[in-house]
């Protein structure tokens, strides 16, 4: 939590350790060390950074990918909508609707994604929703029903992978239970079956999409998992009425879905071989990863470079540039440690400032500062080549701005690397450096030479901190209120 006074700081830091921690009208009862950190080169010309701009994209390898640094919510539907426009295929390897991407279109028309890859929008894009993705049907068929009535064409633009496991409503149900059970102790998930549906899978009883090619043995399959979910939850109501109402639905989901299934293994595969450009869009982020995240407070994929080949079946050998995607802030929804959390009505504000409210359930995301260790942490488990720093326009009304840089125990000593053990997240000091904010608006800045003094060094520091370049920097929801730096 954000109420450690103890700060340090790099070499080539100036420090004021008098001036008062303000954001906007909230004042803590501490003070902090106020510092800036070393003098940034002087500015790219326009046409410099117009050069830079025209390349960034071109430059990026056939098979690339985007995924999220930090607890989710980072902005990545945005850039892979922007990218997509010069890739041919956009492909889901993990996670299912979950995931909740919103992009604006040319004419600036809000889309909530949640299965359905942010390629869409671009007509000459083939989205691929791969074996790694778990499918709730019916939520697919709504999504694209909304896509087709604000005029955009799914028709033969969209490939559901036959190995991709089926997400039952009885899911969702169990979900609910699950998180009952825990009581104090529960995950917060989205109560959108995701972790019961990859029960199912890892149980070895789960249902395919392929499986919906074969209606004869459908019933029985579905009646194994039923069973199961009865056996385990008194309050789950099962029998035969319900399995004869699934299975009927079913079968006319089937029909429906028939033209979108694919061996997209092959087709993936087929892609590469033929040169074709290929962009990976991750859901959720690494915070959040089963193996690397702050478990058990994490999804039930791997939203990491790792899932990318697990989850559309690709090698690793074909994979080039990753583009990690990270707030200018950083926000978690539901359970779990967040060292960099700011509680209180400093919270409150930033919450409110950048909007931010699940676009999957609506609930309101916690929010703190910029957490160092966890971003150089994920830097380092998907070696991004890489960043895209969302959201800077939100911290423009802050007089000053802190960057968490370190943890600490009680007795000061470092911790060198995120730590798994959450007894120990919650009890470690955060190390803070203060940078000062630049009071202006910035949204309407399109290039990276125009931004005030004071953002382009907050960028730079980030930069030097985690020792990946950021190239990209979002300033407004819209498609266009991005920077190529």
């Amino acid at each position: 939590m954000n109420s450690i006074s103890s700060r340090t700081f790099d070499s080539h830091a100036i420090c004021n350790p008098h001036r008062p921690f303000s954001f906007r009208g909230f004042h803590p009862s501490r003070n902090v060390i106020v510092c800036s950190a070393k003098p940034i080169a002087p500015p790219p010309t326009k046409l410099a950074a117009a050069d830079t701009s025209a390349s960034r994209i071109g430059s990026l390898s056939q098979v690339s990918g985007v995924l999220g640094c930090q607890w989710g919510d980072e902005g990545k539907g945005k850039l892979v909508d922007v990218l997509a426009q010069h890739f041919e295929i956009v492909a889901r390897c993990q996670g299912g609707a979950n995931a909740g991407h919103t992009i604006y279109n040319a004419e600036g028309k809000k889309f909530a994604l949640h299965l359905v890859p942010s390629g869409i929008l671009n007509e000459d894009t083939l989205c691929v929703i791969g074996n790694g993705v778990v499918v709730h049907v019916p939520g697919l068929f709504k999504e694209i029903d909304g896509l087709e009535s604000s005029g955009v064409s799914c028709q033969g633009r969209i490939l559901i992978s036959d190995r991709a496991h089926l997400l039952f409503d009885f899911h969702q149900l169990v979900d609910g239970l699950r998180e009952a059970e825990l009581a104090k102790s529960f995950i917060g998930t989205t109560k959108r079956g995701i972790g019961p549906c990859y029960s199912s899978k890892v149980n070895r009883n789960g249902i395919r999409v392929g499986d919906l090619r074969h209606m004869d043995t459908f019933p029985q399959k579905l009646d194994l998992i039923l069973s199961d979910a009865a056996l385990r939850f008194k309050d789950f109501n099962y029998g035969p009425d319900v399995l004869r109402e699934e299975v009927e639905k079913y079968k006319r989901y089937a029909e429906r879905l028939e033209p979108f299934i694919a061996d997209t293994v092959h087709v993936m595969n087929e892609a590469i071989t033929q040169k074709r450009k290929i962009l990976v869009e991750g859901g959720q982020a690494t915070m959040l990863d089963i193996d690397f995240g702050t478990y058990p407070f994490v999804t039930s994929s791997s939203p990491s470079a790792g899932g990318i080949c697990t989850g559309l079946g690709i090698a690793p050998r074909v994979i080039g540039d990753l583009i990690g995607v990270v707030k200018a802030y950083t926000t978690r929804v539901g359970s779990g440690p967040f060292p960099t959390e700011i509680l209180g009505s400093g919270g409150d504000l930033l919450r409110f400032a950048g909007q931010e409210f699940g676009t999957t359930t609506g609930r309101p995301r916690r929010c703190g500062w910029l957490d160092v260790v966890a971003l150089r942490f994920s830097c380092q488990i998907n070696g991004f080549s890489s960043l895209n720093l969302t959201k800077l326009d939100v911290l423009s009304d802050l007089e000053e701005i802190q960057l968490g840089v370190s943890y600490k125990l009680a007795d000061g000593t470092l911790i060198k690397s995120f730590p798994s053990d959450l007894r120990l997240l919650e009890q470690l000091k955060v190390e803070y450096e203060v940078l000062p904010g630049w009071k202006s608006d910035i949204s309407s800045i399109r290039n990276y030479s125009d931004l005030p003094k004071a953002a382009r060094q907050y960028v730079e520091r980030v930069e030097e901190l985690v020792g990946v370049p950021i190239h990209y920097i979002g300033v407004g929801p819209g498609r266009d209120a991005l920077i190529y730096k």
